[in-house]
């Protein structure tokens, strides 16, 4: 390619849309040296990112936010003439599911650009990064050159990310790899330019056309669904033969053809990305007619959501069929750990059905509260896990953050009033709940004893504690 990684110090770079992908990304490029500015309509988050705090929780990224903006490398905007001159531009808006249809909605995307291109008046590159329909950056291309100043001196690319919320920092200045997906050996010049001290550090590239860059990000996430739904799918059959879905995933994980990644049963996958983009790449692949090939995404998306209904059943048969004023607590909101994202998150999907089923339902989550009370201001919540769990009847692990995992079963058993655990994750260690007196469920796991009960040593004088109503 054509430059020393030492010259990828220094390049002027836009990134359009400041949200999740778009902040992570401009801070991750100034701490690569590039000079970067960020640019939003939306002022208020501007004004945010522009006093160094980050409108959403991200691990480490706060630190790094202020670091650039002390450095001068990174500053934000909603002035788009602030993009005139940069070298990329790099196109990081959402692209959310419509409101009546499986398809991405693509409303940002275009009105991003038609703000970006009248300032495109000289040879540059526009580099899309949000997740799209095979088949966009074509369009694309031909509005940006026919619209642009520069016209066909205005080129596009896509770069699709691969981030994970909770590691999203570490996960773009130490990716698996990178995908350039390009029309001309100077598009691919100038990305390996902008990343070039971790093509130094030895990432892989994969340099390939517009159409396949686009798949790459669609056919990832759908295959990460399909495993995550896979092992749940098999969680049901264990359910309904008794065998252990734990054990299960641990025999499949040795086999190296599989390997256990993204093996682990529990309440499913959530938020903004893998629901809404296995069901648009489905829509997409009829639209192009090639549905078949994919129906088996509806499947996977389907299993995902019945692991939530079976949480809120599971729940049920613990509180004997009837959830009418159980007190029941739910450990947490975000649809992951280390994120305060609850965009389709199942913690709180569940909490909302236990709800509506007349259970007084307490949520505590480390980061997300504030997004969740916003969102679902009929629940109750808590500060802390302590007064979350104190008086509960049944208690609900829903997002695995460390601060639950690592709770002393003996400590949270005295606050409650009755031990029992719905563990929707996998998370807990099951022998050290039950041996601190807990009757303690798991989605596809059986409702054993551990060895020291079932050996007769302080057998529990009942399995499972009924709740009292009054």
């Amino acid at each position: 390619m054509s430059k020393s990684p030492t010259d990828a110090a220094g390049l002027a770079l836009s990134v359009i849309g400041t949200g999740y992908l778009g902040a992570t990304h401009a801070v991750c490029m100034a701490l690569l040296g590039h000079r970067v500015v960020g640019i939003d309509v939306d002022g208020d988050k501007i004004s945010s990112l522009a006093s160094g705090q980050p409108p959403f929780y991200e691990p480490r990224l706060k630190k790094q936010l202020r670091r650039m903006l002390e450095s001068g490398r990174l500053s934000f905007t909603t002035d788009f003439s602030a993009a005139r001159g940069a070298d990329i531009h790099f196109l990081c808006v959402g692209t959310p599911q419509e409101a009546d249809s499986p398809a991405a909605d693509l409303r940002f995307v275009n009105e991003a650009l038609a703000r970006l291109v009248p300032y495109l008046d000289g040879h540059c590159l526009v580099a899309g990064k949000s997740t799209v329909p095979i088949g966009t950056a074509e369009a694309l291309t031909a509005f940006i050159q026919s619209a642009s100043p520069a016209g066909r001196l205005a080129e596009l690319a896509w770069n699709p990310e691969f981030l994970r919320e909770g590691h999203a920092v570490e996960d773009t200045l130490h990716p698996d790899r990178l995908v350039f997906g390009v029309a001309s050996e100077w598009a691919r010049d100038r990305l390996a330019d902008c990343y070039a001290p971790l093509i130094l550090q030895g990432t892989p590239v994969v340099v390939t056309d517009l159409a396949t860059a686009e798949l790459v990000k669609a056919a990832a996430n759908s295959f990460l669904a399909t495993k995550i739904s896979y092992i749940n799918a098999m969680a049901e059959v264990c359910e309904a033969t008794g065998a252990d879905v734990n054990q299960l995933a641990t025999a499949l994980s040795y086999d190296n053809r599989i390997g256990g990644r993204f093996l682990k049963p529990g309440l499913g996958f959530g938020g903004g990305c893998l629901p809404k983009d296995i069901r648009a790449f489905t829509h997409r692949a009829k639209e192009l007619g090639v549905g078949q090939a994919v129906g088996f995404l509806q499947e996977v998306d389907a299993i995902n959501q019945r692991r939530r209904q079976r949480t809120v059943d599971l729940i049920t048969e613990m509180a004997c069929g009837d959830l009418t004023g159980v007190h029941v607590t739910v450990l947490g909101a975000a649809f992951k750990p280390d994120s305060d994202d609850i965009r389709d998150a199942p913690a709180l999907d569940v909490a909302r059905m236990l709800h509506q089923a007349g259970a007084n339902v307490t949520v505590y989550d480390p980061k997300a509260m504030d997004n969740a009370k916003r969102s679902y201001p009929d629940l109750s919540y808590a500060e802390s896990l302590e007064a979350a769990v104190t008086g509960a009847e049944i208690v609900a692990l829903l997002t695995e953050w460390d601060i639950f995992r690592h709770a002393d079963p003996a400590k949270l058993g005295s606050l409650v009033q009755l031990r029992n655990i719905v563990d929707g994750r996998h998370a807990l260690d099951a022998d050290a709940y039950r041996a601190a007196g807990w009757d303690y469920r798991a989605l596809g796991a059986p409702s054993r004893l551990p060895a020291r009960v079932a050996q007769g040593q302080g057998l529990p004088a009942q399995k499972t504690q009924v709740p009292q109503r009054v």
